[in-house]
Formats: structure tokens, sequence, C-alpha cells
């Protein structure tokens, strides 16, 4: 039987997720409401 209190003392995050997340933080993400805006200019 798995013994949880064990096993989350082993655990360690992986490298990848910590890539992936300074990798979002420094990208300029465009969310709806920016693609909304960019289109009504268009329309003006």
């Amino acid at each position: 039987m798995l013994n949880f209190e064990e096993e989350l003392k082993k655990y360690k995050p992986s490298l990848e997720v910590e890539d992936i997340e300074k990798a979002v933080y420094e990208e300029d993400l465009t969310d709806m409401t920016d693609i909304l805006r960019e289109m009504l200019d268009k329309t003006k």
C-alpha cells in the first residue's frame, strides 16, 4: 500500500514546469478583450 506521506517527501517539481512558468510570464499574451478592441478599431 502507498504511504502518501513518504511519497510527498520524495516529490520534486519537474524542471519543465518551472521553464513553462517563466515562459508564460515573459510572453505577451493577448486575451479576448484585446482581440475585440482591435476588431472594433479596424471597423472605425
